[in-house]
């Protein structure tokens, strides 16, 4: 049987490297008071000349070479971003591809917000395991930095930008495959975390609005929490695997708070838990991919090891997936 598999992992980390003592000079905030509520410590913010395509290019193209291909190997090119360069067409897909020189091969975004890498890997694994594509790029990427209000510490202070991008292919073996991908959103809640745009409502009835990224942060933890949780133990109970049989756990890092209670209710060890929201602050569809990354270029993540990702974000959108690591190191 045929398999689909993830075949390399890569990151970009964009070269504006911000500590919280920097926001000390712009904002009524401090290095305790950020380190404190999020576990960040520093993040990375791209140039002004630098779009969302030109990361998630830097993170594609090493992931190809790192595959052993070339980008006419290609055959698709999915990116997950919440701040793409256009604001509803060309998708930053096409940008990404003719930068790539990816040419007559399928290309699109998806909008799933922080939960954007698990959609990826759902796709790409019913693309694969279909014989639709043979090999597909998937790119988490985003200029987080081109929708903060710097003046609103509750949020600009959490974010960073960044890239990650992975080959998925196929196998013939089980212990190197995408186990289960489980995706799940609920609109009820979309105004939780949300990009409104410039203008609210049509007609004589518009009103202005910013169009900056803007969360209610208390009901966000508390929802993400208990939901992480559920799907987590959902995806582990359907496929019969245990905690301890875990390598890594690779949760999307938007706060060290949410990562340690989600990690402490599931009972994962320190050694099975990846964290780099200390580094980067929320990356949002690039979190997870990035903190991969980290882990393989430690020489931590070889060929088989079983990871658990999950991720929740603005939709309000939600997954996990069991992704054992298909590169060979």
């Amino acid at each position: 049987m045929m398999y689909a598999s993830l075949k390399s992992i890569a990151s970009y980390i964009p070269p504006i490297c911000m500590h919280n003592t920097d926001f000390e000079k712009i904002l009524d905030t401090s290095d305790e008071w950020i380190t404190k509520r999020t576990g960040i410590k520093t993040r990375h913010f791209a140039n002004a000349s630098q779009q969302t395509s030109d990361l998630a290019y830097e993170a594609g193209k090493k992931a190809i070479e790192r595959a052993g291909l070339s980008p006419n190997d290609i055959d698709a090119l999915i990116v997950a971003t919440l701040s793409p360069d256009y604001l509803t067409m060309p998708s930053t897909a096409c940008v990404t591809a003719h930068k790539l020189g990816i040419e007559n091969k399928a290309a699109f975004d998806i909008s799933a917000a922080c939960s954007g890498f698990i959609y990826l890997l759902s796709l790409a694994k019913a693309f694969i395991e279909s014989g639709t594509f043979k090999h597909i790029l998937i790119i988490g990427a985003e200029k987080v930095s081109s929708v903060l209000d710097f003046s609103d510490r509750s949020t600009c202070v959490l974010f960073g930008d960044g890239a990650g991008a992975c080959v998925i292919g196929s196998t013939e073996d089980r212990n190197a495959s995408i186990i289960d991908v489980h995706t799940s959103a609920n609109g009820k809640h979309q105004d939780f975390i949300c990009t409104p745009r410039e203008h609210s409502a049509f007609g004589a009835q518009a009103k202005h609005t910013p169009s900056h990224l803007q969360m209610k942060g208390n009901e966000t933890f508390k929802l993400a929490v208990k939901t992480l949780v559920s799907d987590v133990n959902d995806i582990l109970h359907k496929n019969h695997i245990a905690p301890k049989d875990i390598s890594f756990f690779i949760p999307h890092q938007a706060n060290l708070r949410i990562i340690n209670a989600v990690s402490e209710n599931l009972s994962f060890n320190e050694s099975q838990l990846v964290l780099s929201v200390q580094k980067y602050g929320n990356t949002s569809a690039a979190s997870i991919p990035m903190a991969m990354n980290d882990i393989y270029e430690e020489k931590r993540l070889k060929y088989g090891d079983l990871m658990l990702l999950d991720a929740f974000g603005g939709g309000l959108t939600w997954g996990s997936a069991l992704v054992h690591f298909g590169a060979k190191n």
